[in-house]
């Protein structure tokens, strides 16, 4: 396999984002579990993007997987790396996005590299190197109370100087807005300057686009799925990349449906109050869960009592109060994952009894149940949402995978994913 663009994502959702966004382009793309084993046959592909578990764990455990994952990029021919994360730039001051930025600049024996979490189609932007989410600031958006990110700083710049010892620069919308031979210009001017990292503000999608043309050059991107855009039309013009053509049809998955959600976003909370008012939906107390209480036999039982005659919901998420006081209870890493570790075990039942469509809302909540149903590639199939498409497992039993990032889709998505399948 030689692969034109290999990139690394921090998170399954994430990576699901960015394959999306490549294939809607027109690049073949496959999407990893982890770091692809040595015999594991891929389908033929111009991007591969590696989905790993790395935007939370420490910083060192994240620069190691990432190293690894673009050792294997590597040796697979890739041209260009591309770092993707979160379009709200899900961190702390000890990192993620910061010290494998560096690890992999250093590793590519590069000197600079930008980022850019904007996409517009979800309402992220980039203005004056602040971070907006819709009409509001990052900070002041609902990832103000993330239980394990907390984005309390809109300024790009800060946030990410916060995160390495290398300097971090800025090219404005003013410059942006001009076009790629300004933007080339800028990031000139900022290695010039001994900058390594440069925010760059977007708004728009030409803007992506424009910023993808200047990025033709670097070894690494770092940004949100949004600034894939930009990309393949580089290597169209280099004659390695054929014309962009319709997305992939993936085969007609026959079997039970569920939706499985423990993201606490706004948006997911949302999704899960617009289901319960339709349809039947069994609730997650992690609290009784510490206490001994089998939820996994229970909401499994549940399940395949109502799973004949429509599809079901199983859930954990809650809002930001009832989060505070159950991590208060249990301390926030045991929390996260009791559920996380509920939820796969209650998917791996339900496949076993015959689920085989199934919704599963939040990075975390996605990796862990992939990983224990042993989902290791991913074809991906038509977006339900921005940012979110139907995916279809390879191997044994064939699932039809919706993986969505707990901030992204509209109230109805849960209903509007399962009805694409019927």
């Amino acid at each position: 396999m030689t692969v034109l663009l290999g990139c690394i994502a921090d998170d399954l959702t994430g990576a699901t984002d960015l394959a999306n966004m490549l294939a809607r382009e027109g690049m073949r793309t496959v999407q990893t579990i982890g770091i692809p084993a040595r015999e594991l046959a891929l389908p033929p592909a111009d991007a591969v993007v590696i989905a790993l578990k790395s935007r939370t764990i420490p910083a060192e455990d994240a620069v190691r997987q990432s190293l690894v994952a673009l050792d294997w990029l590597k040796r697979n021919g890739a041209r260009q790396i591309l770092f993707k994360y979160c379009s709200t730039f899900d961190s702390t001051d000890a990192g993620n996005i910061g010290p494998v930025a560096d690890a992999l600049l250093k590793a590519l024996h590069a000197r600079f590299t930008i980022a850019c979490p904007a996409f517009p189609e979800n309402g992220r932007s980039v203005f004056q190197g602040n971070l907006f989410v819709g009409n509001v600031s990052l900070a002041d958006s609902g990832m103000r109370h993330h239980p394990l990110t907390p984005m309390t700083d809109s300024n790009l710049v800060r946030v990410l100087g916060r995160q390495t010892k290398a300097k971090v620069g800025l090219v404005p919308y003013n410059i942006v807005r001009e076009g790629p031979a300004a933007i080339r210009k800028a990031f000139e001017q900022l290695q010039h300057d001994g900058m390594s990292h440069a925010i760059v503000d977007a708004i728009e999608n030409q803007h992506l686009r424009d910023i993808g043309a200047a990025s033709s050059d670097l070894a690494l991107i770092t940004g949100g799925s949004g600034i894939a855009i930009g990309l393949p039309a580089n290597f169209r013009k280099e004659n390695r990349l054929a014309p962009a053509g319709p997305p992939e049809k993936l085969e007609r998955i026959e079997g039970l449906s569920a939706v499985l959600s423990g993201s606490c976003s706004q948006a997911t909370l949302g999704q899960v109050a617009a289901w319960k008012a339709r349809r039947p939906a069994f609730a997650i107390d992690p609290l009784a869960l510490a206490q001994g209480r089998d939820l996994v036999a229970d909401a499994t039982a549940w399940a395949q009592s109502h799973m004949s005659r429509e599809p079901v919901l199983i859930y954990a998420s809650a809002p930001p109060e009832e989060v505070a006081k159950v991590q208060a209870a249990l301390g926030r890493e045991k929390a996260g994952a009791l559920i996380e570790e509920t939820l796969a075990r209650i998917a791996q039942r339900l496949v076993a009894a015959g689920l085989r469509k199934l919704v599963i809302a939040g990075g975390e909540t996605s990796g862990a149940i992939v990983q224990r149903l042993g989902v290791s590639v991913l074809r991906i199939g038509p977006q339900i949402d921005p940012g979110v498409p139907w995916t279809l497992s390879l191997g044994t039993p064939r699932l039809a995978l919706a993986l969505k990032s707990g901030n992204f889709g509209g109230p109805d998505f849960f209903i509007k994913a399962l009805e694409m399948l019927t």
